[in-house]
């Protein structure tokens, strides 16, 4: 009776939902209030269901959730909805200009906004955007805009408390990235100079903007930029993608990122086509590699050898939506989810999203499986714009200073994940956020409760790479406890 009991208690995480900021992907760029859809995850798996809903996205998407993974509000850009999907208080009128006007259902921005949280105060919430004006030859962003949020008003649905509040002006490509500075509270705001090799860094605190630097980051310059500003899971690496039209390059910029202080150093370029726009830019869970992808071509790059590969290749596969409409579902914006798995949309209107099973797997191991997911209405290449929530402190650094009034929330494991998963051969990567100054033990146990494996983690490691024992085929629970702290996930062996 305990055996069974114990076993109860420890798959128990796996009956619900582990979720956090980033367990709600909103799909559909129709501007009626139905053919609409709604991904939600948790750490391994996810739910998908059709709903009726007004926010339409076509290219900008921010959604956030609260730590639980109950939604909370969502942007397109155009306008802020909370988490009844209706227009939040105030929250009209984002972006003013010729594009928002152009674009009612939705701006068409790639990576255009992003909703950012405050551990210390768990109702307050930034929301950075930005819009674009034609200068004669594209289109550019003029400035960074911010709109603060304020979810205790409107009786908890929240309510706009400013807006389009202008951080800073300059003649800027679209796309905005963040980063979790490595006091574990504040963040990094980021964004790119036009025709420049110039980044933007904005330090944001719960009371609004601390600096803003700027620095050069000796790669090529990125002109009439749209990318995906895209930060690894430990906020160590930095990349984005570049297409130059004067001279047809598409490079991948890789380089190293100071939670602490902000700045980038070690730039490698890699060069992946010399005739092809470059789209979806994304890390694997673990780091080591980068996905890049053209139209009709997948790149997985290894971030410590910088081999380039191509993992995979667009089967020219096309929906018959009618007899005079066929949806032909190419590569545009990955997106890492929740799961630890990467999805990829399309650049024009589909009814399918293509998923990646394995992202920290080699080669075509990496498992992409194209149009695999059936929608059943239409979606538009746009993704969330989800920065790594759960990144915690750098433990210990001279920037560690915030640990007085942060004891609750770091008193639990934060963000265990294991992959690859389900397991073949080779190492198990697991990453983790220990409780503060607190250090951990991993445990393997077999279906009959024995324990197969143990391994103490250091209180400042948040990564390890783990060579198990030979195991054979089968189901395994992977363990951290620290604390008093108990977290488990399933392990699939093949």
């Amino acid at each position: 009776m305990l055996k069974k009991l114990f076993w109860v208690l420890i798959f128990l995480p796996f009956l619900s939902f582990s979720q956090g900021e980033n367990a709600v992907w909103l799909m559909g760029n129709q501007g009626l209030p139905y053919d609409k859809g709604k991904m939600t995850f948790d750490s391994s798996s996810y739910i998908y269901n059709k709903e009726f809903r007004k926010m339409a996205f076509r290219g900008t998407e921010a959604t956030i959730s609260d730590r639980n993974g109950n939604f909370l509000m969502s942007s397109n850009g155009v306008w802020i909805a909370n988490a009844t999907n209706d227009t939040m208080l105030n929250g009209g009128g984002l972006n003013p200009g010729t594009e928002v006007n152009s674009n009612p259902n939705g701006l068409l921005l790639d990576f255009a906004n992003i909703f950012l949280p405050f551990n210390s105060d768990t109702n307050k919430y930034f929301l950075f955007h930005h819009t674009v004006e034609f200068d004669g030859i594209s289109y550019l962003a003029n400035q960074l805009f911010l709109t603060k949020i304020d979810l205790a008003l409107d009786s908890g649905k929240g309510g706009v408390v400013s807006k389009n509040d202008t951080v800073f002006s300059d003649s800027l490509n679209w796309g905005i990235g963040a980063c979790k500075h490595a006091n574990g509270r504040d963040w990094w705001v980021v964004m790119q100079k036009h025709n420049s090799d110039i980044v933007y860094v904005v330090l944001v605190t719960p009371d609004g903007i601390k600096q803003v630097n700027s620095q050069y980051l000796n790669v090529p310059y990125a002109w009439y930029n749209s990318t995906n500003l895209a930060f690894s899971l430990n906020g160590e690496l930095f990349s984005y993608v570049r297409y130059y039209p004067p001279t047809k390059e598409s490079t991948l910029q890789l380089l190293d990122f100071d939670r602490c202080n902000g700045m980038f150093s070690n730039p490698r370029v890699i060069n992946l086509t010399s005739n092809s726009f470059v789209w979806g830019n994304s890390f694997s869970p673990s780091g080591q590699y980068l996905y890049a992808n053209t139209s009709t071509n997948l790149f997985q790059i290894n971030v410590n050898t910088l081999q380039v590969d191509t993992v995979a290749t667009y089967d020219g596969y096309c929906y018959q939506y009618n007899p005079n409409n066929f949806l032909c579902t190419t590569f545009f914006n990955e997106y890492l989810a929740a799961n630890g798995k990467i999805y990829i949309t399309s650049g024009s209107t589909v009814f399918h999203i293509h998923e990646m099973n394995y992202p920290d797997s080699a080669g075509a191991a990496c498992d992409l499986q194209q149009h695999s997911i059936f929608l059943d209405m239409f979606n538009f290449r746009a993704v969330p714009n989800h920065p790594n929530y759960h990144l915690g402190p750098v433990i210990g650094s001279v920037c560690d200073s915030l640990s007085v009034g942060q004891e609750e929330y770091y008193s639990q494991i934060q963000n265990f994940q294991i992959s690859p998963n389900p397991l073949k051969d080779g190492p198990l990567q697991i990453m983790y956020l220990l409780p503060q100054n607190q250090s951990g033990i991993f445990e393997v146990y077999d279906l009959n409760g024995k324990i197969i494996y143990q391994q103490k983690l250091p209180p400042w490691s948040s990564m390890q790479s783990i060579s198990l024992p030979n195991l054979r085929a089968g189901l395994y629970s992977c363990v951290i406890r620290s604390g008093g702290s108990v977290v488990s996930r399933k392990l699939l062996k093949i």
